[in-house]
């Protein structure tokens, strides 16, 4: 069940989309830090806690928090529909210029990722890369190596991550012809978006380690995904080639740096 917004009650600049799978150890932390890093950045920020199915009290806890801030949303799905589709529904009920994805388990810094919000003054998306990698262990740090190697030589890009906390322009999202809903949903777009033409920057970033739980990343079923979803990227991208068929949107600073045109 979506809550309905009131579109003229609160406009904010930054929607931070929160997906959450039994995280009821978590959840609360990550709500509160991502509040409170709101307030000490001066943004004005909302929340959208996706609960994608979850058989605990996560859902419990983010209503209750709900009830005490008025930033904080949920949308409630009835099964787990996993963390690409989760983020595309908090994309379509953002109301901020901006989007963020700050996963549930509060892994992730909100106060790292906020500090570089002035940047889409210059750029429409802003890449984080993990700068503290003994943060992770030796093998998932290989993995991430392996993984943004062929994401790189296949796609001939050079990003240094792309699956952290990226800031977007909202538009730029939804101008998007295809979505991915797996684990490789971040890459989807980073690629799509960067063969596009769209201006980006990469920033450091310190990541924290889990308070609580496993991540759920590093898993067969997540493997089967990204593999689905990079086989799909790589045929769109032979059948698309490198040209653009549309024009940006009209508050991307993509087309404002460079002059070009923008769709209205």
């Amino acid at each position: 069940m979506n809550t309905a917004p009131n579109e003229n009650a609160y406009a904010p600049e930054i929607s931070v989309i929160m997906p959450a799978l039994n995280e009821e150890r978590n959840i609360g932390a990550a709500m509160a830090n991502t509040l409170l890093a709101m307030d000490d950045c001066s943004l004005k920020g909302e929340l959208v806690v996706i609960n994608d199915g979850s058989r605990d009290r996560t859902s419990e806890i983010v209503r209750e928090q709900a009830s005490r801030d008025a930033r904080v949303r949920l949308i409630d799905h009835p099964a787990p529909c996993g963390i690409g589709a989760s983020f595309w529904d908090g994309v379509e009920a953002a109301r901020g210029s901006a989007v963020v994805m700050l996963p549930g388990d509060n892994e992730n810094d909100p106060w790292e990722i906020f500090r570089y919000y002035p940047l889409l003054t210059h750029v429409d998306i802003v890449i984080p890369f993990v700068f503290n990698k003994q943060a992770r262990s030796l093998a998932r740090n290989a993995l991430s190596f392996f993984y943004r190697f062929i994401i790189n030589t296949t796609f001939l890009v050079n990003f240094n991550y792309t699956n952290g906390t990226v800031i977007y322009r909202r538009s730029m999202l939804r101008g998007l012809k295809r979505h991915s809903t797996g684990f490789f949903f971040q890459t989807d777009i980073l690629v799509r978006s960067v063969k596009e033409g769209y201006l980006f920057a990469e920033v450091p970033y310190r990541l924290g380690a889990r308070s609580s739980g496993v991540s759920k990343a590093v898993s067969f079923p997540s493997f089967i995904q990204v593999v689905r979803g990079y086989l799909r990227l790589v045929a769109d991208m032979r059948a698309s080639g490198s040209a653009r068929e549309a024009a940006f949107p009209a508050d991307s600073q993509t087309a404002a740096r460079r002059g070009e045109k923008t769709n209205d």
